[in-house]
């Protein structure tokens, strides 16, 4: 898991402990693993999660429907069975613990891919076990009208966060590039209109690839690009992208969050679904940004009764306004840093999303 991926949960985790509360993490493993390869995987997401203080809060727990009685892999780990005394199974990775779900005596789903989870459940992709409440990071899921409705369930707005105390404002050095850090193929798929439509973020750039030569401002992507995939990166750069590698700068947590301060602001692209779907969704990587004091400009993804369109967070629907928001983010990126900072403090402040969560799922 890469860091910026781990940022997610931790902004959770980070939150729900400066709230008082105590922090399981528990992380869902393949049944065929070896007991060897699970306790490799502990010892490396322990040292991700050490520098947070949650090295010694992890539990591991395979994706069965029984627990099974030999648990050599659980080793140096909490034992799942200590769930019997949490108030809360808080699920971020949709993982149906059907096998732990008895343990808990309350337990909610935070859905973080909105809209499409929903499509998932309702073409019968996935299925998600009962939970005592459901959340969703989409800001319209879950309306009346709305494409899917992600099974017969009441799903609850709780938008993206990040862990405030752990993103401080952070000065750009000099000759610093609006950046991105993202996967590029992922082979994922949406359905609209009853067509199956590719959902990589490569579809989502595409039909922004030759902004580069539209504007001044240097233009950084760190993708996951494999090393047969030379011509990917030629073709980026030929149209004027900067192409470095994701794993050189987002590996761990930690180096993930200094190339994000060390970066002028974002420019990224969404998901095709996100734009199809209209889901107003915004990312926990542009949160980062935001939380650093960096502006952000992304792609448009549906009206919003929280989202500005450009002030601080800038967000384009075409060329054309891609251009003049990173023209007009470049030419006074500290004020437009401390508006974003403003919108995540007032919005996205993980105390505060997580402790409204809390009070609707333990209610």
């Amino acid at each position: 898991m890469g860091g910026g991926h781990l940022w997610v949960y931790l902004n959770w985790a980070l939150g729900l402990r400066a709230l008082g509360c105590d922090v399981v993490w528990l992380e869902p493993f393949e049944p065929e693993v070896s007991a060897d390869a699970v306790q490799a995987q502990v010892k490396s997401l322990r040292s991700r999660l050490e520098p947070y203080g949650l090295a010694d809060s992890i539990a591991v727990c395979p994706k069965v429907d029984e627990l099974p009685a030999d648990r050599d892999w659980e080793r140096g780990c909490i034992p799942v069975e200590e769930a019997r005394d949490a108030d809360l199974l808080l699920n971020i990775a949709y993982y149906a613990h059907v096998a732990l779900l008895p343990l808990f005596r309350r337990t909610a789903l935070v859905d973080i891919d909105p809209a499409l989870l929903q499509m998932w459940v309702d073409e019968g992709l996935i299925n998600v076990p009962p939970y005592g409440a459901y959340f969703t990071t989409g800001e319209t899921v879950g309306r009346a009208g709305e494409l899917y409705s992600g099974g017969d369930v009441s799903w609850q707005y709780a938008p993206a966060n990040i862990a405030l105390d752990w993103w401080p404002v952070s000065a750009s050095p000099e000759g610093a590039r609006f950046t991105t850090v993202s996967s590029w193929y992922s082979d994922t798929w949406y359905t609209s209109g009853g067509e199956w439509l590719p959902n990589n973020k490569s579809d989502g750039f595409r039909p922004f690839l030759d902004l580069p030569r539209h504007t001044p401002e240097r233009l950084e992507l760190a993708l996951a690009l494999g090393p047969d995939e030379d011509d990917t990166r030629a073709d980026l750069r030929e149209r004027g992208w900067l192409v470095i590698d994701a794993a050189d700068v987002s590996s761990t947590p930690g180096d993930y969050q200094r190339y994000i301060q060390g970066s002028r602001g974002e420019f990224s692209c969404a998901k095709p679904s996100c734009a199809a779907f209209q889901n107003a969704w915004v990312s926990d990587r542009t949160l980062a940004y935001l939380a650093s004091g960096k502006p952000a400009v992304v792609e448009y993804t549906g009206p919003s009764r929280i989202l500005p369109d450009a002030e601080g967070l800038f967000r384009f629907r075409t060329v054309e306004e891609a251009v003049r928001q990173l023209e007009t983010a470049a030419a006074d990126p500290e004020h437009h840093g401390r508006l974003g900072r403003a919108l995540v403090e007032e919005h996205f402040d993980a105390k505060k999303v997580v402790a409204r969560v809390l009070e609707r799922a333990l209610a």
